[in-house]
């Protein structure tokens, strides 16, 4: 049990690097991409997605897993020593999931708190605020009620076409 919390921590830490890494530079998704897309098909230069950075929750799982399927293929291959590791890899990834997740949310953070948005932010809302409380009360009024339309007169109803049952009753049919 020990040994299966370490390898969560370290997969944590492992996703948080790895998807902040990837947030810098993503040189390594780029070459992915030309070699398995066509020229029209591959990332525009301006693109910052990655294998993690940017990408939904699925893809996310799968560059994960395989990623982890091929260190353990390694692994398993490299050393003598069989042993079932099946906790230990769904640790890793789940960690490294939960480590992505934890990076992408300071960088979100870091981005959202920068000196720009924040004198936005305050400007938008001293904005609202003064329309608040310049305003009359009675100006207000006055403008919603210039605003609500009228409900439009209806034409004289017109003569709604006969049932079934009429136009039977018509033509003797029925009684």
């Amino acid at each position: 049990m020990t040994l299966e919390i370490i390898v969560f921590v370290l997969a944590i830490l492992f996703g948080i690097v790895w998807y902040w890494r990837e947030s810098k530079s993503n040189k390594l998704y780029r070459l992915a991409n030309k070699i398995t897309h066509s020229k029209e098909l591959q990332m525009k230069p301006d693109n910052q997605k990655g294998f993690v950075h940017q990408q939904a929750f699925l893809l996310r799982l799968v560059y994960i897993t395989l990623l982890f399927v091929l260190v353990a293929a390694v692994v398993t291959f490299v050393t003598p020593i069989n042993i079932f590791f099946v906790q230990y890899f769904a640790s890793a990834i789940v960690g490294t999931l939960i480590g992505t997740y934890i990076a992408s949310g300071f960088l979100l953070a870091k981005d959202k708190t920068s000196k720009e948005n924040l004198e936005k932010a305050f400007e938008k809302g001293k904005e609202l605020i003064e329309d608040l409380t310049d305003g009359d009360e009675t100006k207000a009024v006055e403008q919603k009620e210039e605003e609500t339309p009228e409900p439009e007169k209806t034409a004289p109803e017109q003569e709604q076409p006969k049932s079934a049952r009429d136009r039977l009753k018509d033509k003797g049919m029925i009684k």
